[in-house]
């Protein structure tokens, strides 16, 4: 295959000259190319989703620990917009950005899994053309959601240790890790390799779960918009369709959510599992805990899924498959 010369096309020739290589004209891809190229529009689908809204998913974290460590009765109110001020003043915009790196790396892996994977058995379970009912969708969403989360679970913990180190630098300490590869190989050094996955079971919980709500959600939203011509297949059908499943995703997901990451930031053993957790924040905290950055969550799973959902359709097009 010869690469063409880059200097001689303008710059805005480059996303065309982009997708005529994934997908060249004279060429009719077999299904494993056709996968190959719905793994890689999906990936950067899903970094520019995350790029976008990584500021509101730092102050959901650092809103989601507050209260931890404190005894019962003592924790000071707050709220997101409080948490990000008190960020962008200690540590400047950057603060905004802490833990990137890893959530990138992370979804390199976790959404082309989740997608293609729903994608695939939404297709293996179809008979005579049909549609899927709505539970059968719920359950491949879950599904495929358990297994990229199982894969992408080492960059996870990564993304959440150096969120929650924002709060030792708050504290006048020195930040646990210096960057995303120096946070795996001391979590290796001082855990062993079954750290990585630490607090892998409520991340499995929560990775059902909102994929059983955002997919089958959005699978079956946009298809309402459709069939009940409310608007055609274009940008409003997946922007409304996107709204439902961030909310639905958000609703179905936050405590577990709340779980998962408390489980992965522990140093030091707090729970001795995901129950454990669970009781000991509500009896700490009170039961509105299990909810805590339900707002934060649902701000950045709408402006992400807009982004995502949006992008990854208008690749799709672009590449020559046909709507998700």
């Amino acid at each position: 295959m010869s690469f063409p010369n880059l200097l001689d096309y303008p710059l805005t020739d480059f996303p065309s000259l982009f997708f005529n290589f994934i997908v060249p004209s004279t060429m009719k891809p077999s299904e494993d190319h056709r996968a190959y190229r719905k793994i890689l529009l999906a990936s950067i689908s899903a970094m520019v989703a995350e790029t976008t809204t990584f500021p509101i998913d730092l102050t959901k974290t650092r809103l989601q620990l507050h209260g931890e460590s404190v005894s019962v009765g003592s924790a000071r109110p707050t709220n997101g917009f409080l948490v990000a001020s008190e960020i962008l003043r200690q540590q400047g915009p950057l603060g905004l950005y802490k833990g990137l790196s890893p959530a990138l790396l992370r979804h390199l892996f976790y959404t082309p899994i989740r997608i293609v994977g729903y994608e695939h058995l939404r297709s293996s379970l179809k008979t005579d053309g049909g549609s899927l009912s709505l539970p059968a969708k719920a359950l491949s969403g879950g599904l495929s959601g358990v297994v990229a989360q199982l894969v992408a679970s080492p960059a996870d913990l990564v993304k959440v240790r150096m969120q929650a180190d924002g709060r030792m630098v708050r504290q006048g300490l020195q930040p646990r890790y210096s960057g995303c590869f120096d946070a795996l190989n001391k979590i290796v050094r001082s855990e062993g390799i079954g750290g990585l996955w630490k607090g892998v079971f409520p991340n499995v919980q929560r990775a059902f779960l909102v994929n059983m709500g955002e997919l089958a959600c959005y699978d079956q939203a946009k298809h309402f918009v459709i069939k009940n011509r409310i608007s055609e297949d274009n940008i409003y059908a997946h922007t409304l369709a996107s709204i439902m499943s961030g909310l639905s995703a958000t609703a179905l997901s936050c405590p577990a959510d709340v779980v998962k990451t408390r489980m992965m930031n522990q140093g030091k053993i707090m729970y001795n599992n995901s129950y454990d957790c669970l009781v000991k924040t509500v009896k700490v905290e009170g039961l509105r805990a299990l909810w805590k950055g339900f707002i934060p969550t649902w701000a950045r799973l709408g402006p992400w899924q807009f982004v995502f959902w949006v992008s990854y359709e208008k690749f799709r097009q672009i590449a020559g498959f046909s709507s998700f």
